[in-house]
């Protein structure tokens, strides 16, 4: 089963996110957390196979908390979320070993499910379109 945790501090958008990726992987296991405390928890305990990150959270950023995690999970891919689309940022999650960086403004539905669906590869997770 592949698990994606989801770390945003916005319910609304964390909902959205979820119900999107849920239309196209019905399969895939989803887990939530608002702030970086809530991350680590989950990621420890849930191992997921794919991150979402946001850069703004309360308390550690989610910058710093994305170079833990994959100090921690080496192999698994974090997508940066973001709606502060700027070459400071970009230049950050690069240094903090995002795979991806998006922009909440500008990235449309499709163009996260497919990112997704080009990370999943091979993985025998179903798809439905």
């Amino acid at each position: 089963m592949f698990k994606t945790l989801i770390v945003e501090d916005s319910i609304l958008f964390r909902k959205l996110l979820k119900q999107t990726l849920h239309s196209r992987f019905p399969a895939m296991e989803i887990y939530e957390a608002g702030n970086g405390t809530e991350a680590l928890q989950k990621a420890a305990g849930d191992r997921p196979d794919l991150i979402f990150m946001d850069i703004k959270l309360p308390g550690e950023s989610g910058l710093e908390l994305t170079a833990s995690l994959k100090t921690a999970y080496p192999d698994v891919p974090i997508i940066i979320l973001t709606s502060y689309d700027t070459l400071e940022y970009r230049e950050a999650a690069v240094l903090a070993n995002a795979a991806y960086f998006l922009s909440k403004g500008s990235t449309d539905r499709e163009s996260i499910l497919t990112l997704v669906e080009s990370i999943l590869g091979s993985s025998n997770i179903k798809t439905q379109h």
